[in-house]
């Protein structure tokens, strides 16, 4: 369809502005030229209204990204009147997006409306999976987002009186958000949709947190009272906390409540006794659209689990070549022991772990520049992860920070148990989570000025954990796992991630029970006991994302070593990262389809030297 078609669908349907001339099809080459501009133009408007769009409908994403706008807006996303809107939202782009005619266009907006259409029918996909109905657990619920947002360590500001007056208008929207998800829990016990029991369990102490105080000023939500804006008079200072002190105790503590009591009494009763999708009423369609959403690719389960197999007796084999290197006479399993209760390998205190970090921070940002010749302008902090949740929380995970660095990323150490925190995984874990994992290509996606914003701030799962895990297997070419320790710990962490292929598909395709799960986890690696029940019921509450880890590193990894082969010697890993993470989150397989056309680009046979 030509550009001028689609801004008039544009102007009619949403009520854009046109973009570009209405006359006749220009044959000039000037015009040719201009009429390529203007269909750039519109594409832009394209993308730019859709996401304004998607920002008013999700005030939440908009303050993640340093949008402040609407910080008195939160969004009740498992409702019918969003899910409607959304899908209205999400239908009208996407017929749009698909007639919009790529001639004239670079190859960079062709990328940006293949990459927009990829996201839209994804979402369109994911309306046949009634997500709706489990909309609480212990990793990812909007009760937990809530409790970070409300300490004042969250994305919400609380730099000015208004900031305060904002979060005060949403504790109503929250309290709103807590009774249709009572609702949607019963409607999921009526259709067989209910959480496993233990992950009910795991939920409930903590909502309890947020309420069991009798001191109000042990609350979570109390934090931001402890730092008033310097600014405000004594009597609005005054003023203030009476508003707010009632808003906690009158609206938010009564609604983490209300929740607690029906999920201890009767969905707790309701909770399942399997612990896998497979078990759900639909659950085999319901898993197998989770795993092509987070893998970005075609992949069945079973081929992901043959992978995990082979990954798992590939890095075992490694494993025990270290084993052999230091000069261990026992076999692995005992040497997983050894380096699991020795108390060489630990910190002696939470003070100490945080400055391991630290320090390896220093030692990474050194070599970085050797390796990457575009570097982040956003910084990031190293900080222990809040008490109310660091009990069922993953050991370790990043909280971007904002395009422009007024917030910084934030790396989150789980300190609850030294015990999961063994000196030999800092390395490993610093290059995931910071630089130049996730913290790098979050930081640098963000801040892609010349972008559209959709694509600054979108989240392929595959492509932004296979990258941390690729920042991983790199470690040795940054000049780190000299200590044959540390690079066993980079192999414990790869373990992990080939393990997760085997177990989350063995979980939701395969009828594995959490023990069953558990058991094959114990045996092939060397983690602490509490991080692997973690890791399974991490899996059980959010099946297939574990599979992006290994399915992404592998891809990318395929990617690198064919470009260092078919471009030899004008290859520059430099220029490899940058093809990569210069785009956005991409999905795997536009991801490869830029990089094969890149390579074509940098072969010698492009090239003409002279002597």
């Amino acid at each position: 369809m030509n550009y001028r078609i689609v801004t008039t669908i544009l102007t009619a349907t949403l009520g854009l502005s046109a973009c570009g001339s209405s006359s006749p099809a220009p044959k000039a080459v000037d015009n040719v030229r201009r009429d390529s501009q203007a269909a750039a133009k519109a594409l832009k408007v394209l993308f730019a209204k859709h996401f304004e769009a998607k920002l008013r409908l999700n005030p939440s994403q908009a303050q993640a990204i340093g949008d402040y706008r609407f910080n008195h807006l939160l969004e009740n996303s498992i409702s019918d009147a969003y899910i409607q809107k959304s899908r209205e939202l999400n239908d009208s782009y996407l017929a749009i997006a698909r007639a919009f005619s790529t001639d004239g266009l670079s190859v960079d907006d062709r990328l940006s409306l293949e990459f927009f259409i990829d996201i839209r029918q994804r979402e369109r996909d994911a309306e046949a999976i009634p997500l709706y109905l489990l909309p609480v657990n212990q990793f990812h619920s909007l009760p937990n987002d809530f409790a970070v947002q409300g300490s004042g360590a969250g994305v919400h500001p609380f730099a000015a009186e208004k900031d305060y007056r904002d979060f005060i208008a949403k504790t109503s929207a929250f309290s709103q958000w807590v009774d249709t998800a009572i609702e949607r829990m019963r409607q999921g016990i009526e259709k067989g949709v209910v959480l496993p029991k233990v992950l009910i369990e795991r939920t409930l102490p903590q909502l309890e947190a947020q309420f069991a105080h009798s001191d109000l000023k042990k609350s979570t939500f109390y934090g931001p009272l402890n730092a008033l804006p310097k600014d405000m008079t004594a009597e609005d200072k005054k003023a203030l906390v009476a508003d707010y002190e009632q808003a906690i105790t009158e609206i938010v503590m009564p609604a983490y409540q209300k929740l607690h009591t029906f999920m201890a009494k009767e969905y707790l009763a309701a909770g399942g006794s399997k612990d896998g999708l497979g078990a759900l009423p639909g659950g085999d369609a319901w898993y197998a659209y989770l795993v092509s959403h987070h893998t970005t690719t075609t992949m069945t389960p079973a081929a992901i689990h043959d992978i995990g197999l082979q990954e798992v007796a590939r890095i075992l084999r490694e494993m025990d070549a270290v084993r052999q290197e230091v000069g261990f006479k026992g076999d692995l399993k005992e040497f997983f022991k050894h380096l699991t209760t020795d108390s060489k390998f630990f910190f002696a205190n939470k003070d100490e772990l945080i400055t391991a970090y630290q320090d390896i921070k220093a030692q990474i940002e050194s070599v970085l520049p050797e390796f990457f010749d575009v570097m982040p302008k956003t910084n990031y902090e190293i900080r222990p992860v809040e008490a109310f949740r660091e009990k069922n929380a993953a050991g370790a995970s990043y909280q971007p920070g904002t395009a422009d660095g007024s917030r910084p990323g934030v790396f989150y150490i789980n300190t609850f148990n030294l015990r999961a925190q063994p000196r030999w995984g800092v390395e490993t874990l610093s290059l995931h989570e910071a630089a130049p994992g996730h913290h790098f290509q979050i930081s640098l996606q963000q801040e892609m000025s010349d972008a559209p914003k959709f694509q600054r701030f979108s989240d392929s799962t595959a492509f932004a954990e296979g990258w941390a895990l690729y920042a991983e297997s790199i470690g040795k070419e940054l000049g780190l796992f000299t200590d044959p320790y540390q690079y066993f710990g980079r192999l414990s962490d790869e373990m992990l991630r080939a393990m997760r292929l085997v177990v989350d598909t063995g979980l939701h395709a395969k009828g594995w029970s959490r023990e069953q799960a558990i058991e094959y986890m114990v045996t092939n690696s060397a983690l602490a006991q509490s991080d692997i029940e973690a890791e399974v019921e991490r899996y059980m509450a959010i099946p297939a994302q574990a599979l992006s880890y290994k399915v992404g590193q592998l891809k990318i990894t395929e990617l690198r070593a064919r470009a260092e082969k078919q471009i030899g010697s004008f290859f520059d890993v430099r220029e490899f990262h940058n093809q990569v993470l210069q785009s956005g989150s991409l999905p795997m397989s536009i991801l490869e389809s830029k990089i094969d056309a890149w390579i074509r680009a940098k072969q010698p046979q492009n090239y003409t030297t002279t002597d």
